[in-house]
């Protein structure tokens, strides 16, 4: 962009732009908040602290466990981008948040930009957020969690192989989001 000057500290991590004749925008001054959602037992509390870098029973994680732990919308500010917080919401379709009112009950338009987390293949509640996402023209990122099991599971057959296995789950997560081209 001719004209303009960019500036990077290291020390603050502060990102300037400078325009022309423009006062300098500061990266600091704008918020992001990043919903994750998905299936209730995916695995977005546990993704909230592997993003912070907080371990599950670190001081400030979210709360993880074997039945469902997130009852209502929590914010996770991020430990180095005070302008970054992400939001780990309730699992869609659960006696508390049936899928037909999950996007009312969670506040889903008030989000920027949203991580959908599956511990499964595409299934059909993660279609619908994605359309839902898309309607409101916001991107997403789809999350694959717990692959761990599915390797474990297929090790066990005799031409098992890792990279195959992978291969696999990464070619079906692609068709499943193909048809609603907002994924990353």
């Amino acid at each position: 962009l001719e004209g303009y000057s960019l500036d990077q500290r290291e020390e603050d991590g502060m990102l300037l732009v400078r325009s022309p004749s423009a006062e300098p925008l500061r990266m600091d001054d704008i918020t992001l908040n990043i919903a994750i959602t998905g299936e209730s037992g995916a695995g977005k509390s546990s993704f909230v602290n592997a993003f912070r870098g907080i371990s599950d029973e670190g001081e400030g994680a979210a709360p993880t466990g074997i039945v469902e732990t997130t009852s209502e919308v929590t914010p996770y500010p991020h430990p180095e981008y005070r302008n970054v917080t992400l939001w780990d919401l309730p699992g869609i379709n659960t006696t508390k948040f049936p899928a037909d009112k999950y996007l009312k009950l969670v506040g889903f338009e008030k989000f920027d930009f949203f991580i959908i987390v599956s511990a499964v293949r595409f299934k059909e509640n993660d279609v619908k957020l994605a359309q839902e996402i898309q309607k409101m023209k916001k991107k997403f990122y789809f999350v694959r969690s717990k692959i761990d099991n599915d390797i474990n599971a297929e090790r066990r057959k005799r031409d098992f192989s890792e990279e195959r296995t992978l291969t696999k789950i990464r070619d079906d997560c692609i068709q499943g989001e193909r048809p609603h081209s907002g994924a990353k």
